[in-house]
């Protein structure tokens, strides 16, 4: 029996190509699931116009995402995050982080284009993918660098000391800010 399938099926072969199968499995599993139809003259025919805008239209995606690829041609981002001694972030960077980082360039890319394995959790350089269609690729280099302006933790004691300080002078900024509102009302009054 010959059918045209209407899906892919794995081993069989893709969208519109015209098969031989057995006639038990062409009845009984492709043509009632939705996978297959008989393959008459005239379906044959529809078939291969169907294919060929399907391909028409492939052609099409492929060049605008070349396009648009050259966008990303010597684009890179920076990062600078905090991190220890040896190089490891405190956090990581993700693909979230890179999408936001583009945005602020003018790249709108979407997140789930973005190809990072896992994040990135050390300082260094990047060659990061962005899939635009499953041939065209693009690539961004991401600089992740220590950000120099934070004291390094080594343990949690230090941490928890800084944040003690910064607690104490928030206090006392709050009760200097109540003490000029205070003396500002009786003149406002006056």
């Amino acid at each position: 029996m010959r059918v045209i399938l209407r899906k892919e099926v794995e081993a069989l072969g893709d969208v519109g190509d015209v098969v031989e199968v057995a006639d038990g499995y062409g009845m009984n599993h492709l043509i009632p699931k939705g996978l297959a139809i008989h393959a008459t003259a005239n379906s044959v025919r529809a078939a291969q116009h169907e294919q060929m805008l399907r391909e028409a239209q492939i052609r099409v995606a492929r060049r605008e995402s070349e396009k648009e690829a050259e966008i990303f041609v010597g684009s890179e981002v920076e990062f600078t995050v905090r991190a220890g001694e040896d190089g490891r972030l405190f956090g990581s960077v993700t693909n979230r982080d890179i999408e936001a980082a583009l945005a602020e360039k003018g790249i709108e890319v979407s997140r789930r284009k973005i190809i990072l394995e896992e994040p990135i959790r050390r300082v260094g350089e990047y060659e990061v993918a962005i899939r635009l269609h499953p041939d065209v690729r693009a690539a961004v280099k991401v600089l992740v660098v220590a950000d120099e302006t934070a004291p390094p933790v080594e343990d949690g004691s230090e941490g928890a000391a800084a944040e003690d300080a910064v607690e104490e002078a928030g206090e006392g900024a709050d009760a200097a800010s109540e003490d000029e509102a205070g003396e500002e009302e009786p003149a406002a009054a006056e």
